[in-house]
Protein backbone atom coordinates (compact mmCIF):
# COMPACT_ATOMS: atom_id res chain seq x y z
CA UNK A 1 0.00 0.00 0.00
CA UNK A 2 1.88 3.30 -1.10
CA UNK A 3 1.39 6.27 0.86
CA UNK A 4 -1.18 8.92 -0.57
CA UNK A 5 -0.90 12.61 -0.50
CA UNK A 6 -2.96 15.14 -1.47
CA UNK A 7 -1.68 18.13 -2.86
CA UNK A 8 -4.48 21.27 -2.88
CA UNK A 9 -3.67 24.25 -4.68
CA UNK A 10 -5.31 26.29 -7.51
CA UNK A 11 -1.49 26.23 -9.09
CA UNK A 12 -1.63 23.76 -11.95
CA UNK A 13 1.97 24.46 -12.07
CA UNK A 14 2.38 24.02 -8.17
CA UNK A 15 0.50 20.77 -7.89
CA UNK A 16 2.82 19.54 -11.31
CA UNK A 17 5.71 20.60 -9.51
CA UNK A 18 4.53 18.99 -5.94
CA UNK A 19 3.89 15.76 -7.54
CA UNK A 20 6.56 15.33 -9.92
CA UNK A 21 9.08 16.18 -6.63
CA UNK A 22 6.96 13.76 -4.55
CA UNK A 23 6.17 10.92 -7.06
CA UNK A 24 10.14 10.84 -7.70
CA UNK A 25 10.46 9.92 -3.84
CA UNK A 26 7.87 7.34 -3.71
CA UNK A 27 4.94 8.52 -3.17
CA UNK A 28 1.84 8.76 -4.81
CA UNK A 29 -0.05 12.14 -4.82
CA UNK A 30 -3.50 12.98 -5.93
CA UNK A 31 -4.28 16.85 -7.02
CA UNK A 32 -7.25 19.10 -5.75
CA UNK A 33 -7.50 22.78 -7.14
CA UNK A 34 -9.14 24.34 -4.44
CA UNK A 35 -10.67 23.41 -1.01
CA UNK A 36 -13.74 22.51 -2.10
CA UNK A 37 -12.33 20.04 -4.55
CA UNK A 38 -10.07 18.68 -1.96
CA UNK A 39 -12.52 18.03 0.51
CA UNK A 40 -14.95 16.27 -2.83
CA UNK A 41 -11.48 14.43 -3.57
CA UNK A 42 -11.00 13.04 0.29
CA UNK A 43 -14.88 11.65 0.12
CA UNK A 44 -14.07 9.84 -3.06
CA UNK A 45 -10.68 8.67 -1.96
CA UNK A 46 -12.76 7.52 1.19
CA UNK A 47 -15.13 5.75 -0.62
CA UNK A 48 -12.34 3.74 -2.58
CA UNK A 49 -11.13 2.77 1.17
CA UNK A 50 -7.89 4.74 0.27
CA UNK A 51 -6.02 6.37 3.36
CA UNK A 52 -4.16 9.76 2.90
CA UNK A 53 -1.35 9.92 4.50
CA UNK A 54 -0.89 13.77 4.22
CA UNK A 55 -2.00 16.94 2.78
CA UNK A 56 -0.30 19.77 1.26
CA UNK A 57 -2.58 22.86 0.95
CA UNK A 58 -2.26 26.21 -0.67
CA UNK A 59 -3.92 29.48 1.16
CA UNK A 60 -5.16 31.43 -1.25
CA UNK A 61 -7.43 30.04 -3.07
CA UNK A 62 -11.02 30.64 -5.18
CA UNK A 63 -13.87 28.91 -4.16
CA UNK A 64 -12.93 27.70 -0.73
CA UNK A 65 -9.47 29.51 0.50
CA UNK A 66 -6.60 26.53 2.49
CA UNK A 67 -7.09 27.89 5.91
CA UNK A 68 -11.33 27.26 5.59
CA UNK A 69 -10.28 23.76 3.71
CA UNK A 70 -8.22 22.88 7.06
CA UNK A 71 -10.72 23.91 9.62
CA UNK A 72 -13.28 21.67 7.71
CA UNK A 73 -10.93 18.92 7.71
CA UNK A 74 -9.95 19.12 10.95
CA UNK A 75 -13.49 19.05 11.92
CA UNK A 76 -14.19 15.17 10.22
CA UNK A 77 -13.46 12.63 12.53
CA UNK A 78 -11.59 10.40 9.84
CA UNK A 79 -9.05 13.38 9.01
CA UNK A 80 -8.65 14.98 12.25
CA UNK A 81 -4.99 13.57 12.89
CA UNK A 82 -3.92 13.77 9.33
CA UNK A 83 -0.75 16.28 9.26
CA UNK A 84 -1.25 19.42 6.67
CA UNK A 85 1.48 21.29 5.66
CA UNK A 86 0.60 24.46 4.19
CA UNK A 87 2.83 25.49 0.68
CA UNK A 88 2.09 29.24 0.30
CA UNK A 89 3.21 32.80 -0.85
CA UNK A 90 2.29 33.98 3.03
CA UNK A 91 5.34 34.01 5.18
CA UNK A 92 3.84 36.24 7.76
CA UNK A 93 3.67 35.13 11.71
CA UNK A 94 0.49 36.28 11.67
CA UNK A 95 -0.91 33.71 9.10
CA UNK A 96 1.43 30.95 10.36
CA UNK A 97 -0.57 31.49 13.77
CA UNK A 98 -3.72 31.41 11.81
CA UNK A 99 -2.81 28.16 9.80
CA UNK A 100 -1.45 26.52 13.16
CA UNK A 101 -4.61 27.49 14.98
CA UNK A 102 -6.73 25.61 12.23
CA UNK A 103 -4.76 22.72 11.99
CA UNK A 104 -1.45 23.08 10.10
CA UNK A 105 1.19 20.63 11.26
CA UNK A 106 3.96 22.62 9.17
CA UNK A 107 4.02 25.53 6.69
CA UNK A 108 6.37 26.05 3.54
CA UNK A 109 6.89 29.21 1.59
CA UNK A 110 6.98 29.02 -2.08
CA UNK A 111 9.24 28.58 -4.37
CA UNK A 112 9.96 25.70 -2.30
CA UNK A 113 13.26 23.87 -3.14
CA UNK A 114 12.30 19.96 -3.84
CA UNK A 115 14.69 18.36 -0.94
CA UNK A 116 13.56 20.73 1.66
CA UNK A 117 9.78 19.49 0.90
CA UNK A 118 10.66 15.55 0.67
CA UNK A 119 12.49 16.19 3.86
CA UNK A 120 9.44 17.37 5.60
CA UNK A 121 6.89 14.89 4.08
CA UNK A 122 9.29 12.19 5.40
CA UNK A 123 8.61 13.95 8.88
CA UNK A 124 5.16 12.80 8.83
CA UNK A 125 4.95 9.88 6.05
CA UNK A 126 7.23 6.95 6.09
Amino acid sequence: MSNVILIVDDSATIRATVKHTLTQAGYDVRQANDGQDGLNQLKTLSGTGTRVAMIISDVNMPVMDGLTFIRNLKSDATYKFTPVLVLTTESQDSRKEEGKAAGAAGWLVKPFEPDTLVGVVRKFVR
